[in-house]
Formats: structure tokens, C-alpha cells, sequence
């Protein structure tokens, strides 16, 4: 069902706004956007989501295509993670998002035993190689989230970016919470 599948690829709460703090504005205001990408994900047919259970986008996403499968079942979600025992990085909140993400997954994927230099790349072209639509969320293009959109387009898929520099963009770099409606319009995408 590879036409009908889509991949998630973004950054972890460290690199985003805010640092991903679910109170923040700039962060609410991200979540929209991602949940509206995978509402017209679902407009144009897709069915089948996969996520690499990374902290940050990829639980997000996780946790909102999980939310679509209580009120439809007729979604499946993948998890995949580069390494065996991977899910050891999640604390708190994150624990419980992953665990309860994991309670709808159709399929669990591991591709390794164990950690080894490039697993993540590894995890992140799986996904791509099973899928016809990213919808990613990046900040620096010089990242495992940039790669990922590199390779996705080489590979011929549809890509769905929202670019966190024109959607929030900085005067001051050290500031991190700047939020303002007006910087609002299509460009986002790109």
C-alpha cells in the first residue's frame, strides 16, 4: 500500500520552538499544522501512516493519526524504530504518548538488534523506500530531518514541509517564543 502510505520526519522538541513545550503558542500553533497536513493526507486517500517514534514530530504525529484510529479504524500506523530498545528514551509524558501510540500500531518494525552508527538514517529511509507522501517539519536543513526531505525527493515522493523559519521567523536569534500572526500565509509550505 505504498501509494496510499505516508512518513513523518522532524526535529525533537530541543530543536524546535520553545522546545517543544505544548503550552507555548508558536508550538499549538505547529501541532495545527501538522494535524491539518494529515487531515488532507486523509482527503486525498492516504490510509496508512508511519513513524519513526522519535521524541518530538514524530510522537506527535504518532499521537494524532493514533487519535483518528479511536474515531476510525479504518487507518493503520506503523512504528518503526532504527534499534532494538530505542523506546528507552522516553520519559514522563513521552513514556506514556509511546506506549499508547504502540496500542494501535498495526505493526511494530525494529530494524536492528542494536544501535550502530547510521541506524537513524537507516530508520528514516525505510520509511521513505514505504511511502508516497513525507510530511516533515524542519528547522535546519543541515539535519537528520533535512536528509530525509533530500532523500524523499530524490526518491519521487510528495513532500509536505512546514519550513519553522517562515513560520516563525527571529529578529533575535536567542529569542525563541516570538509569535505573530502576520508572518502567516502560504509560504509555510514549500
Amino acid at each position: 500500500m505504498k501509494e496510499k502510505t505516508v512518513c513523518f520526519s522532524g526535529h525533537r522538541p530541543e530543536k524546535l520552538p520553545d522546545k517543544g513545550s505544548l503550552s507555548s503558542q508558536p508550538v499549538k500553533t505547529l501541532r495545527s499544522l501538522l494535524q491539518s497536513e494529515i487531515d488532507s493526507a486523509v482527503n486525498d486517500g492516504y490510509t496508512e501512516f508511519i513513524v519513526g517514534m522519535a521524541r518530538g514530530i514524530d510522537l506527535w504525529a504518532g499521537e494524532m493519526v493514533t487519535d483518528m484510529i479511536c474515531r476510525n479504524n479504518i487507518y493503520r500506523l506503523t512504528a518503526v524504530f532504527p534499534y532494538r530498545g530505542y523506546e528507552k528514551c522516553y520519559k514522563g509524558y513521552e513514556l506514556w504518548v509511546s506506549n499508547r501510540i504502540l496500542s494501535h500500531c498495526s505493526e511494530i518494525i525494529y530494524l536492528n538488534e542494536q544501535y550502530y552508527r547510521g541506524c537513524m538514517k537507516e530508520r528514516n529511509e525505510y520509511m521513505v523506500d514505504h511511502s508516497s507522501r513525507l510530511i516533515a517539519v524542519v528547522d535546519n536543513m543541515r539535519s537528520g530531518t533535512g536528509q530525509t526531505i533530500r532523500y524523499a525527493k530524490s526518491q519521487g515522493l510528495e513532500t509536505h514541509i512546514l519550513d519553522i523559519k517562515k513560520l516563525f521567523p527571529q529578529t533575535d536569534p536567542d529569542q525563541t517564543d516570538l509569535f505573530d500572526t502576520k508572518w502567516f500565509s502560504q509560504d509555510i509550505l514549500y
